[in-house]
């Protein structure tokens, strides 16, 4: 019932905070004072309620009879000549007309809002895609731009060089790879290949590679699957391996030193497994955790990307996990520790 009215409503209050705000602004710029409008509070606050509800039946008033009008004249051209209209009928339908458009004028606020929301963000996309190229592009053409002026001659010097520019190609062919790799996935071409796999043997290869990493950064990676030697589930092995060593990839570069990072296991129920991967590093801010999945999003703003990768490692990890139709969590307290972790499905 409140929802026929809603519109009106809204458009009387509108009108009244108006007209009190430019009364009170003309009041003080001619009195140079507001205590003439506290002396008559008694004879004002009758006055704005009076306002309100003339306002109020006036808009609905010339609402409804606009929508009644509009109905009659359509059923007049639709119905044969001599036939009467049903005034009940009439009624109900300029009553059901009335509040489909009251609910269009929502569904379009809310539509609007939302298409605003997703413009901010390509712009922020953009600007973040850009600024993420400009950097190894600017470096591969430098030394490039060095080398052929011929200027260096030590070949050390220029090996030296050519190894900074290749590194830094390396990294644009990272950005370019996986901006790809997510678009596949947010246009529905995922190609998984679920197939049933051993996640305890992935799990243990992959700590297995990283240890050159672990030792360069002071960082011990443990794993505990509880009673089980092995855990089959079903998923795509090539890329559920990709979200773990993101997630790894992610704890190692904001560790601290002689830190740990736990891979834990945990069964939900008969059908899904929860792998929760967890340090002891810097942590995340509790304002920057909605946003930490999105692309090229940045805790640190003055970080520089000394570790290498593309800038995309956890919005490729949400990719992934949602293409399983699983789903995935963050946890995270600045300067305690994170846990990422994210369900799969067990293999009977």
């Amino acid at each position: 019932m409140l929802k026929k009215y809603s519109l009106a409503v809204r458009l009387s209050s509108f009108i009244v905070i108006f007209f009190i705000l430019l009364v009170t602004i003309l009041i003080y710029l001619y009195s140079g004072s507001l205590t003439i409008i506290l002396e008559a509070y008694h004879f004002i606050l009758p006055s704005v309620l009076l306002l309100f509800l003339c306002c109020f039946l006036i808009i609905h008033i010339r609402v409804e009879n606009f929508v009644y009008l509009k109905v009659k004249s359509i059923y007049e051209d639709l119905l044969p000549k001599g036939i009467s209209i049903a005034e009940d009928s009439l009624q109900k339908d300029v009553e059901i007309i009335t509040n489909s458009i009251q609910k269009f004028a929502k569904d379009s606020k809310l539509e609007v809002q939302l298409l605003k929301e997703k413009e901010n963000y390509r712009k922020e996309f953009i600007g973040n895609l850009a600024h993420e190229l400009k950097t190894p592009f600017f470096t591969v053409q430098g030394y490039i731009l060095t080398l052929l002026e011929g200027k260096v001659k030590d070949r050390k010097l220029i090996k030296k060089y050519l190894q900074k520019a290749s590194n830094a190609t390396d990294r644009l062919g990272y950005i370019i790879k996986d901006v790809d790799l997510i678009t596949e996935f947010e246009t529905g071409v995922t190609n998984l290949k679920i197939e049933k796999f051993d996640l305890c043997k992935l799990i243990r290869d992959l700590v297995d590679s990283f240890e050159i990493k672990m030792k360069e950064k002071g960082i011990e990676i443990t794993y505990e699957f509880g009673n089980n030697k092995s855990i089959f589930v079903n998923a795509d092995n090539f890329r559920i391996t990709q979200v773990m060593s993101n997630l790894i990839v992610n704890s190692l570069n904001y560790g601290v030193e002689n830190g740990s990072i736990e891979i834990i296991t945990k069964n939900l129920s008969k059908e899904k497994l929860l792998v929760r991967i967890i340090d002891n590093g810097q942590g995340i801010p509790e304002d920057d955790l909605p946003r930490i999945f999105e692309r090229f999003y940045r805790v640190d703003k003055t970080r520089n990307r000394q570790e290498g990768g593309s800038g995309l490692g956890l919005a490729i990890v949400k990719h992934i996990v949602e293409a399983h139709n699983e789903i995935v969590y963050v946890e995270s307290s600045l300067n305690v520790g994170s846990e990422f972790s994210f369900t799969l499905t067990k293999s009977n």
